[in-house]
């Protein structure tokens, strides 16, 4: 695969190396830089240590056998020599464990001669300062040496105890250090790519499928499916994008059924018109009866495609978020009988008996013309759907809340079976009822009405049941200009 600095994966792996590589830096150059003074500091505080033993087992008290032991045992533990001497410059004991390493032997350089010096250790270790610790070469090993120094007050008499050790070579501790560090500096490396590399696979390869799948969708193939992986991002970016196969695969095949109910709604009315023209021009043209029968034919048919247009135009208007509303303080009760009133006709001629059941007032802020079609889109398709003698029912009432408005539309006619409710506010569903085209409607009424409902922020539904009827409602908020 081809490497991409500016992927993911590239720049994850990047990012491990350099953590890895900075912290094994930072941790290496603290160490070595502080790998000198600790071991200093540390050499001084043992040195001090084998002379406080050393007191005490020879100078506090009497010496013993198992005291002399065990200063000689402390002496030698710590690689180092030492000397004590009295007021007058004289050697009341010594030990040895480093051999020419000890300054203290002879020959004697003259810095050692001179430290040795009862006047000179006299000045040096007074009462206000009673010890002290100097570095020096020695000239024999080249090994830089610590000195300690310490005045004794003990028995009546006055010491001199002078401590020898050879600091470490700390250059070559510091090499080692180096080199170590440069061994773990590139196990570091070795380990944060491969957990890099592993972590970056893990996060980008979900990623990778998905992008496959999305070309799939860029192609209108709608069979893919999004796999997150085990990140819970990339899981929900891979839900959100099933989801929208999902939705874009239904809107697919909406837009087909669209393209061939369409084009079977216009074809009908253009095809009626096509045969009566035909027919005035070469039948009725000359019989004036028969001519304005099939004129009226055609001004039906081309009112019909008029209505469709019309309808359609309206819908994807709302649907786009296009349409804006004119909302103001209106009467509900006064809408429906204005409604109820217009289609009474239509009711009589059909044979169905309307009834209203509502309040005198019910005020809402809503769009007055859209309300309108709501009222007249849900109470033509009652009547459309109940057979004669039968009842039509139009309710509106406040809700126990009283906040809600609520209007209903119940009619008994065949009923809507309950697989089809889902799919009843789209015009162009196969399984929708309104799909058979009348002349006094084009079927896509319930769809102008659930549009309206989302503009107003409103719900609505139905209650059908096969062959008791259905009940179409709406709700929405009282809400009062302010």
């Amino acid at each position: 695969m081809k490497l991409d600095i500016h992927g993911i994966r590239f720049r994850l792996w990047l990012v491990f190396m350099f953590l890895a590589v900075g912290i094994t830096m930072f941790i290496g150059v603290l160490q070595t830089g502080l790998i000198g003074p600790y071991y200093r500091n540390s050499k001084i505080r043992a040195v001090q240590t084998v002379a406080d033993i050393i007191q005490d087992e020879l100078l506090v008290g009497r010496p013993t056998r198992e005291g002399i032991s065990s200063a000689l045992r402390q002496t030698v533990n710590n690689n180092a020599c030492v000397l004590i001497l009295n007021s007058s410059g004289k050697v009341v004991y010594e030990a040895d464990s480093i051999g020419a390493g000890c300054v203290f032997r002879s020959p004697l350089s003259s810095e050692v001669n001179h430290l040795l010096d009862p006047e000179n250790l006299a000045n040096t270790l007074n009462r206000e300062s009673p010890e002290y610790s100097i570095n020096m070469t020695n000239n024999t090993t080249g090994q830089e040496m610590i000195i300690y120094g310490r005045q004794i007050r003990e028995n009546l008499g006055n010491y001199y105890m002078l401590v020898n050790s050879p600091l470490e070579p700390v250059d070559s501790v510091v090499q080692f250090f180096t080199r170590q560090y440069g061994i773990y500096m590139i196990v570091a490396i070795i380990v944060a790519s491969i957990v890099g590399l592993g972590l970056a696979r893990t996060l980008t390869d979900p990623i990778v499928r998905m992008r496959r799948e999305a070309q799939k969708l860029a192609s209108a193939d709608y069979s893919g499916e999004f796999d997150g992986g085990t990140f819970t991002e990339t899981q929900m970016l891979a839900g959100t994008l099933n989801r929208a196969n999902e939705k874009l695969a239904k809107v697919e095949e909406m837009r087909r059924d669209l393209i061939a109910n369409v084009s079977h709604d216009i074809r009908t009315p253009l095809t009626d018109i096509r045969a009566y023209a035909e027919m005035i021009r070469d039948i009725s043209g000359d019989i004036p009866e028969k001519r304005e029968k099939h004129l009226d034919v055609i001004i039906r048919e081309t009112q019909y495609m008029n209505m469709l247009v019309n309808d359609m135009s309206e819908l994807s208007k709302m649907q786009s978020g296009n349409e804006t509303l004119n909302a103001e303080n209106i009467d509900l009760c006064e809408i429906i009988s204005d409604v109820v009133d217009m289609d009474a006709k239509l009711a009589e001629d059909a044979g169905i008996i309307l009834h209203t059941e509502m309040p005198d007032h019910l005020t809402i802020f809503a769009d007055e013309l859209k309300i309108t079609q709501v009222v007249a889109n849900y109470l033509s398709n009652a009547i459309k759907h109940t057979p004669a003698g039968k009842n039509v029912y139009v309710r509106a009432w406040l809700k126990d809340d009283e906040e809600t408005v609520r209007l209903e539309v119940a009619d008994e006619g065949e009923g809507i079976p309950e697989e089809d409710l889902p799919y009843i506010w789209d015009r162009y569903q196969k399984s929708s009822r309104s799909f058979s085209r009348t002349m006094t409607s084009t079927g896509l009424g319930l769809s102008i009405v659930k549009a309206i409902a989302d503009m107003h922020h409103a719900v609505c539904g139905v209650e059908s049941k096969v062959g008791e009827g259905s009940v179409f409602w709406f709700e929405l908020r009282e809400t009062h200009e302010a």
